[in-house]
């Protein structure tokens, strides 16, 4: 396990240029945006726009703040994203616009490649006490607000609002979280 914190997260801009992106953890560690075989990222997303195109790379993409985006995403019904909402998955090499609802957005982007591995994206909210089931080899856990403590196997500690919490050889355990904070659990699989 290894906590990842906010602080030390890292900036870089969108690869179409439009905003900045803050990436929470990328495989192979320090692999740009050709060559990651997974990511998790946050954006604030301050105007209407097209997403940035990412050949052989599925993505989901949850609201963490604001009021909403639509999605207009090429074949598809327009799809509204919400705070309250379920992330959303869809394949990140064809062409998506968003508009935003209200002001700006702040969202959760995970990024797996297609031909060697997939993904979840789940969010959980946590009032006190709550086993994780983690299914997966590499799990990563995002505080994204409040404030919790965690234990898993003989290893503890605690995140802050932008702290995550990256596990590996996690399949089959579960992790003890304690707190008041909203989570949000990545689960990247080998399919």
């Amino acid at each position: 396990m290894r906590i990842l914190r906010a602080g030390d997260h890292k900036r870089m801009p969108w690869k179409n240029g439009g905003g900045e992106t803050v990436e929470i953890a990328v495989s192979p560690e320090d692999a740009g945006l050709a060559g990651f075989d997974w990511r998790v990222s946050m954006a604030t997303v301050a105007t209407d726009g097209a997403f940035s195109i990412f050949p052989g790379i599925d993505r989901t993409l949850a609201i963490l703040d604001g009021n909403g985006m639509v999605l207009d995403i090429e074949g598809s019904a327009p799809v509204l994203l919400t705070t309250a909402g379920d992330p959303l998955a869809f394949p990140a090499d064809i062409p998506v616009a968003a508009r935003l609802q209200d002001g700006a957005i702040t969202d959760l982007n995970v990024m797996t490649r297609r031909d060697g591995l997939a993904h979840t994206l789940i969010r959980i909210d946590i009032d006190g006490g709550k086993s994780v089931p983690l299914a997966s080899s590499t799990c990563l856990l995002l505080c994204h607000r409040g404030a919790l403590s965690f234990r898993k196997d003989d290893e503890s500690g605690a995140l802050s609002a932008g702290d995550a919490l990256l596990m590996t050889d996690a399949a089959g355990t579960a992790v003890e979280i304690d707190g008041e904070a909203r989570c949000y659990l990545v689960s990247i699989t080998t399919p």
